[in-house]
C-alpha cells in the first residue's frame, strides 16, 4: 500500500528503498583478529584505502564530520523535500483539475516507473562504466528541467494527463540513473565501516520530509495551485544538483582495459542477485509487495478524495502523520535489529508491513473515522517498510563487490520495482472494473502472498545474516570473483539499507512500500 510521496520517480525509497545507525552484531572473537574494518583490509572485497578520501579512511567519527558527506547529505535532504511537496500536488492536480479516470491514473502511475524496467539492467552496467557523482549532477539538472516544463504547461493551460505521463517517463528514466548511481556512490564516499550511519542519516532525512512535506503542502494547496509546489521541486533539485557539485572527493574512472561487452556486464549482476539464496526471497517478497503497493497506489488519490470524500489539505496531513511511523523507523531500526537480530528483523517487518496494509480498504467499511483509520495503518505500514529497507539495502551495499555494485543495484531494482509499472495498470484496470475499493482488498492480498518468501526461509530461525568464506584469489577468475558472494562476517556491522519507496521507498502513486 502506498501514498502519493512515495513514488520513486522523484526521490529514492532510498531509495525504502530500500538507513542504519550503528551495528546489530557483536564482533565475533575468532574472527576479529583485529580492529580493522573491511575497508582497511586490501585482501577484503571492500573498498580498498585507495578508493577512499585519505583522511576519512580512518576517521571513525560520525558522518557529521565528514565535510563531502555533509554536501550529498544536505543536497539529498532539500531533494527529498521537495520532491515530497510534487508527490503530493502531482496526482492531486491531475484528478481535481484534469479529472483523470481510474485507467489514466493507472497509467501515469506505471509512467513513473516504467524505465526501470525497461532501462534498469543496461544502466548499471553505464554506471558503472562512469563517475557517479557526474550521474547524479546530471540526473538532477535533467528532473528539474521536465519538472520545470509541467509548471509551465499547468499555468500557460495546456497541460494534459498524456502531457504528464511523458514527463513522469522522462523523470524515471533520469531516477533510474541518480538512484543507482546513489546506492553505489555512498559506500566509497564514507567507506563501509560507515555505510549504516550514512544510510541512517539519509533515511532519517527521507523520513523527516514525509512527515513535513505534506503537512505543509496540504495547508498550502489550500490558498496556492498545485503546480507552485511542483516549482519548488525544481528549485530544490537544482540546488541537489550544486550540492553534489561541491563535493571534493573525486573517483578513480574504470579502467577501459577491464570493461567487458554490455551483455556479459548485465549477466553478471543478474547472476550475482539470483545466486545468493538470501537475497533472492528478499528480492522476491520486496517485488511482490511493490506490485501490491502499486496496484493501490494506481487508485490511492481517487480513493481518498471520492471514495472517503477528504480534501487535498486533509489527505496532505494525512500523509504527514502516517509517515511519523517512518521517523520512527528511521530512528529505532538499528536499535530493532539488535533486539531482534539482523536476520530475523526483515521477516518480522514484512509481516508488519502487510499488516498496516489491512487498515486502508478498511477505512471504507468500518464505523471509525476514515481519518484515524487511515493514519493508524500508515503509522504501521511506514514504520515497518523503514526498518525493511533498513535492514536489506545495506545488506546489499556490504554484500556486494564494489566492482559489481552499480549492476547489482540496477539488477535488484529491475526486478523489484519492474513489478511496479505492471501493478499500476492492473490498478487502473482493476479499479475502472471492479471499483477502487475492491481494488484496494486486491493489494492487500499481494501483500500478503509478499511475505511468504522471506517466511518460508532460514531467516526466521537466524540471528545473523550468514558470512561464508571468502573466495580466494587462486580460484577465480576475474569475472567468477564478481559473481560471488561476500556477504558480511560476523564481525561486520550489521546490514541496513536506505527507499520510497515499498519505499526501494517505499515511493504519488504509491503506499509506501519495500522498493529498493
Amino acid at each position: 500500500m502506498t501514498f502519493p510521496n512515495q513514488s520513486p520517480i522523484l526521490g529514492r525509497v532510498t531509495p525504502p528503498s530500500p538507513p542504519e545507525a550503528e551495528s546489530a552484531t557483536a564482533p565475533d572473537p575468532a574472527r576479529a583478529r583485529d580492529d580493522r574494518s573491511p575497508s582497511d583490509d586490501p585482501n577484503s572485497h571492500g573498498l580498498t584505502d585507495q578508493e577512499l578520501p585519505d583522511h576519512e579512511s580512518v576517521d571513525h567519527r560520525s558522518l557529521v564530520h565528514h565535510r563531502d558527506f555533509r554536501w550529498l547529505w544536505g543536497g539529498d535532504a532539500l531533494g527529498q523535500l521537495g520532491a515530497q511537496l510534487t508527490m503530493l500536488a502531482l496526482p492531486i492536480y491531475a484528478v481535481q483539475h484534469l479529472h483523470a479516470s481510474e485507467w489514466q491514473m493507472g497509467t501515469l502511475t506505471a509512467a513513473e516507473t516504467a524505465a526501470f524496467l525497461v532501462i534498469g539492467l543496461p544502466a548499471g552496467a553505464w554506471v558503472d562504466r562512469m563517475r557517479k557523482r557526474r550521474v547524479l549532477i546530471v540526473a538532477d539538472l535533467v528532473r528539474a528541467l521536465v519538472l520545470g516544463f509541467v509548471v509551465v504547461a499547468a499555468f500557460a493551460g495546456f497541460a494534459s494527463v498524456p502531457l504528464l505521463v511523458v514527463a513522469a517517463a522522462a523523470i524515471s528514466t533520469a531516477s533510474v540513473f541518480f538512484d543507482v548511481a546513489h546506492q553505489s556512490y555512498v559506500p566509497g564516499l564514507v567507506g563501509l565501516e560507515h555505510v549504516v550511519e550514512g544510510n541512517s542519516k539519509l533515511q532519517a532525512t527521507q523520513s523527516v520530509a514525509q512527515v513535513a512535506a505534506p503537512a505543509i503542502g496540504g495547508a498550502l494547496l489550500r490558498v496556492i495551485a498545485a503546480p507552485a509546489l511542483i516549482a519548488v521541486n525544481v528549485v530544490t533539485y537544482l540546488i541537489s544538483a550544486f550540492a553534489v557539485g561541491r563535493i571534493a572527493h573525486r573517483e578513480e574512472p574504470p579502467a577501459p582495459e577491464t570493461r567487458r561487452p554490455m551483455r556479459t556486464e548485465i549477466a553478471e549482476g543478474l547472476r550475482f542477485v539470483v545466486h545468493q539464496p538470501i537475497l533472492r526471497r528478499i528480492v522476491a517478497t520486496t517485488s511482490l509487495s511493490n506490485l501490491g503497493s502499486s496496484i493501490s497506489g494506481a487508485v490511492l488519490v481517487i480513493y481518498a478524495l471520492r471514495t472517503l470524500g477528504l480534501d487535498a489539505a486533509a489527505f496532505g496531513t494525512l500523509v504527514s502523520a502516517s509517515a511519523v511511523g517512518g521517523l520512527v523507523g528511521a530512528f529505532t531500526a538499528a536499535r530493532l535489529s539488535r533486539l531482534v537480530g539482523e536476520a530475523r528483523i526483515i521477516p518480522v517487518s514484512a509481516i508488519g508491513f502487510a499488516v498496516g496494509g489491512v487498515f486502508f480498504p478498511l477505512a471504507a467499511v468500518v464505523t471509525v473515522p476514515a481519518q484515524v483509520v487511515l493514519v493508524v495503518g500508515g503509522v504501521i505500514l511506514y514504520f515497518f517498510v523503514i526498518v525493511y529497507n533498513v535492514a536489506q539495502v545495506s545488506f546489499r551495499q556490504r554484500l556486494c563487490p564494489p566492482a559489481l555494485l552499480g549492476r547489482m543495484n540496477a539488477s535488484v531494482r529491475f526486478i523489484v520495482w519492474g513489478s511496479m509499472p505492471i501493478g499500476a495498470l492492473l490498478g487502473g484496470w482493476l479499479g475502472t472494473h471492479l471499483g477502487v475499493t475492491a481494488t484496494m482488498w486486491v493489494s492487500v492480498g499481494v501483500g500478503a502472498l509478499a511475505t511468504l518468501p522471506v517466511l518460508i526461509s532460514p531467516l526466521l530461525r537466524m540471528e545473523r545474516l550468514p558470512s561464508p568464506p571468502a573466495p580466494q584469489p587462486s580460484e577465480t577468475g576475474p569475472s567468477d570473483k564478481l559473481s560471488r558472494s561476500r556477504e558480511p562476517a560476523p564481525s561486520d556491522k550489521p546490514s541496513g539499507s536506505r527507499e520510497p519507496g515499498p519505499s526501494d521507498e517505499p515511493s504519488g502513486s504509491r503506499e509506501p512500500g519495500p522498493t529498493d
